[in-house]
C-alpha cells in the first residue's frame, strides 16, 4: 500500500491559498480603482457645478424638471463600474417566450386595457427594463411595474403569482408572472397615461 506524502499535499494546499489570496488582492485593487473613479467624477462635477452658473442652471433643470430613467442609470452603472460592492447577486432565471402576447378579447379598462386570456396564462414582458414596483394597485390587483430604458412604465395587473423581485432586470419576453383569465395592462410616462395600441405587440 502506498504511503501518503504529507509534503506533497502541503505544497498543493499552499498553492491554493496563494491563488485565493491573489484573487482577493485583485478584487480589492479593482474596487479601489472604481471608488477613485467615482470620487474623481463627483468632485469634477461639483467643481464645474459651483464655478459655471449657466451649466449649473442646465444641470438643475435636467435633474429637477426631467423624468430621469432609473433603469438607464442602473444599466450604465453596471456596464462601466460593474458594481462596487463584493455582493454576488442571485440572478433570477426567467423563462423567455418566442411568441407575442396572446389574448382572445380586448377592452378599455380605466386608464389602460383588459385582455381576456387563458387560465394560468404566462405573461411575457413587453419590454426590457427593471422591476420598480411589486404590490397591490387599486382596480388592478397585484401589479408588477417594469420601467423600460425609454422611461415608460409597463403595468401588469391581476397577476396571481410571480417569481420577480424588486429591482430585477427583465429582458423583453421574460416571464412576468401568471394570470387567470384577465390581464390588465397600463402604459405611462411621468404623470401621463399612454395609448395602449402603441405598446401591445
Amino acid at each position: 500500500m502506498n504511503e501518503i506524502d504529507p509534503n506533497k499535499y502541503s505544497k498543493i494546499i499552499n498553492k491554493n491559498h496563494k491563488k485565493e489570496k491573489s484573487k482577493t488582492e485583485k478584487y480589492f485593487i479593482g474596487l479601489s480603482i472604481r471608488c477613485l473613479i467615482v470620487v474623481a467624477f463627483l468632485v469634477s462635477i461639483s467643481i464645474i457645478y459651483k464655478s459655471n452658473t449657466s451649466l449649473k442652471e442646465k444641470i438643475s433643470n435636467y435633474f429637477f424638471e426631467s423624468n430621469i430613467s432609473f433603469t438607464q442609470i442602473n444599466k450604465i452603472y453596471n456596464k462601466y463600474l460593474g458594481g462596487l460592492l463584493p455582493i454576488k447577486k442571485e440572478n433570477n432565471v426567467t423563462e423567455v417566450f418566442n411568441e407575442k402576447l396572446n389574448y382572445r378579447n380586448l377592452s378599455v379598462y380605466y386608464d389602460g386595457v383588459k385582455l381576456t386570456v387563458d387560465d394560468s396564462y404566462l405573461v411575457p414582458s413587453l419590454a426590457e427594463g427593471m422591476v420598480v414596483f411589486l404590490g397591490d394597485k387599486e382596480n388592478y390587483g397585484k401589479t408588477v411595474i417594469i420601467e423600460s430604458l425609454e422611461g415608460i412604465y409597463y403595468w401588469y395587473g391581476n397577476i396571481s403569482s410571480t417569481s420577480l423581485k424588486l429591482y430585477d432586470y427583465v429582458e423583453k419576453g421574460a416571464l412576468v408572472g401568471e394570470v387567470n383569465k384577465e390581464l390588465y395592462l397600463l402604459f405611462s410616462k411621468g404623470e401621463e397615461y399612454l395609448d395602449y395600441e402603441e405598446y401591445l405587440n
